[in-house]
This record gives structure tokens, C-alpha cells and sequence, in this order.
């Protein structure tokens, strides 16, 4: 009887240590801040550097009730922080009415709205950048795009999950001499 007592104390003191490390590996991902970039050249950095695509959330912060409900519902959840660390570099293009922005960051996100065409907010797109040396232009490649997606944080991250599978790079055609 007592050798049975010992058995089942060691067994959940084992499952008790592996619960708390566990918990602890987890904790130590969601507690580590999420990062928006808002400059694209460090996104751009980022990206080729983590091989991660960037994801882009063109929003109205201060003033888009959908951009607040997407952050609410999505951004600022630990699913997201764990998710968004593993798969994509970060990128705020925001348009506030009431936030002050530098000058340079207004004219950077006003391009950028061109760029992608956006006309409502929020957008999501999702895209892979290069910067040519020479000419100093930007090379985006398109993986995808989306906007508020109902269902919280799993249903977000399944959709950019899906468009980054499905993503495959174009061929290059073979030149003949």
C-alpha cells in the first residue's frame, strides 16, 4: 500500500514539474512584448533577415471602430503574440486623426495606402519586400490581403496562415543563349 502512495506521489509531483515548465516555456513567449514596426525599411530588415513575411495593418487606430475591434479581438491576444512571433514581422501603417505622427512617417504611410490601393480600413496585407541597391525602389511581392475577420484570433491566423501556404514564389524562366 505504501510503495502504491509513493508511486502516485512521484507520479504527480513529475506531472506537476512538467505542467510548471511548460507554463513557464509559454509565458516566456507571451510575456515578451509584440513589436509593431512603423518604419518599412526595419520591417524590410527584419523580414530578409527572420525569412518571415511582413504583415502590414493599415488602420485608423484612434478612429476606425472595425480597426479597434480587430486589435481587441486579435492583436492583443496571446494566441496572436505567440503566433505573430513564429510567422510574420509586424508593421503599423496607422492613420490617426488625433495621434501626432512625425512628418516622415505620415508621408511613408500615405505612399504606402497608394502602393496597395487601400481604401478602407483595416487592411491586412501580407507581402515579402526587397529594396533595389541602384535605383533605391521597392520590390513588393504580394502574399495576400484581408481585413477584420470574424471568429477571433484563430480564424485571423488560419486565413494568413492559408495565404502564406499558398503563396509559391514565381518561376523564373530559363534564358536561352
Amino acid at each position: 500500500m505504501i510503495n502504491r502512495f509513493i508511486v502516485l506521489f512521484c507520479v504527480v509531483l513529475i506531472s506537476l514539474f512538467a505542467f510548471v515548465r511548460m507554463s513557464k516555456n509559454n509565458s516566456q513567449i507571451t510575456d515578451k512584448k509584440l513589436v509593431w514596426m512603423t518604419s518599412l525599411d526595419e520591417a524590410m530588415k527584419l523580414s530578409e533577415k527572420s525569412k518571415k513575411p511582413i504583415l502590414a495593418n493599415f488602420t485608423g487606430s484612434d478612429w476606425c471602430g472595425w480597426c479597434v475591434k480587430l486589435s481587441k479581438e486579435v492583436f492583443d491576444t496571446p494566441e496572436f503574440n505567440i503566433w505573430a512571433q513564429k510567422n510574420v514581422i509586424l508593421l503599423e501603417l496607422d492613420y490617426p486623426r488625433n495621434k501626432p505622427q512625425t512628418e516622415a512617417i505620415k508621408q511613408q504611410n500615405a505612399g504606402l495606402q497608394q502602393a496597395f490601393k487601400v481604401q478602407g480600413f483595416p487592411t491586412i496585407w501580407v507581402f515579402n519586400l526587397t529594396k533595389d541597391d541602384v535605383t533605391k525602389k521597392y520590390n513588393i511581392t504580394p502574399i495576400g490581403k484581408t481585413g477584420y475577420v470574424a471568429g477571433g484570433t484563430k480564424a485571423f491566423t488560419d486565413t494568413v496562415d492559408s495565404m502564406i501556404a499558398n503563396f509559391k514564389l514565381p518561376k523564373l524562366e530559363k534564358i536561352k543563349p
